[in-house]
C-alpha cells in the first residue's frame, strides 16, 4: 500500500485578509536584497499560484496583474513584464486548479514546477526582446527552488484554516 500524503481534516474557509497579507509578506520577500541571488524563489509567483489554485474566485488575473505592475516598478524591470508573467501564471493555475488538488501535495509540486517555469521563461523572453542582457543559468533555478518549497509552504499558507482536532458532542462535523 503506498503511504498518501493527504489531510481528512476539513478546512475553514480561508479569510480574505489572510490572503491579501500573504500576498503582500511575498511582495516583500521579493524586495529583499537577497532576492538577487540565483535560486531565490519569486515568492509573489508561488503564492499566487497557491491561491490560484486553492481559491481561484478569489485570486485571478486580476490580482496578478496588480501584484504584476508593483514587481516591475520595485524592480525597474519592462512595465508589464511581471505583470504578463503572473496573468499568464494565474490563468494557468486555475485552469489546472482542479486536475492539480486531486493530486497528494507532494506530487503537487511537480505539477506546478512547468506552470512557475512558464512564467519564469515569459520573463526571461521579454527582457531579452526589450534587450536586456542574459541573467545566467541561474535565472532559471529558482522555479525548481518554488517547487520544493510547495510543501511547507501549502502547509503554512493552510494552517490557519485548519480546524480544531477537539470534536465538539452537539455538532455532528
Amino acid at each position: 500500500m503506498q503511504p498518501t500524503f493527504t489531510s481528512s481534516r476539513i478546512l475553514l474557509p480561508v479569510r480574505p485578509w489572510f490572503i491579501v497579507a500573504s500576498l503582500f509578506l511575498a511582495l516583500l520577500g521579493n524586495l529583499l536584497p537577497t532576492a538577487w541571488w540565483p535560486g531565490i524563489p519569486d515568492w509573489v509567483a508561488l503564492v499566487l499560484c497557491f491561491w490560484s489554485i486553492r481559491e481561484p474566485r478569489r485570486v485571478g488575473m486580476g490580482w496578478a496583474f496588480i501584484f504584476g505592475l508593483a514587481m516591475d516598478v520595485a524592480d525597474g524591470a519592462v512595465l508589464g513584464q511581471h505583470g504578463f508573467a503572473y496573468v499568464l501564471l494565474a490563468y494557468l493555475a486555475a485552469s489546472q486548479a482542479r486536475r492539480i488538488l486531486w493530486f497528494p501535495v507532494a506530487e503537487q509540486a511537480l505539477q506546478i514546477l512547468p506552470l512557475l517555469l512558464a512564467a519564469q521563461m515569459m520573463q526571461l523572453l521579454m527582457r531579452l526582446v526589450a534587450g536586456g542582457d542574459f541573467p545566467g543559468w541561474g535565472y532559471l533555478i529558482g522555479p525548481f527552488i518554488a517547487a520544493l518549497l510547495w510543501l511547507p509552504g501549502t502547509f503554512l499558507l493552510l494552517l490557519p484554516q485548519y480546524q480544531p482536532v477537539e470534536r465538539d458532542a452537539n455538532r455532528p462535523l
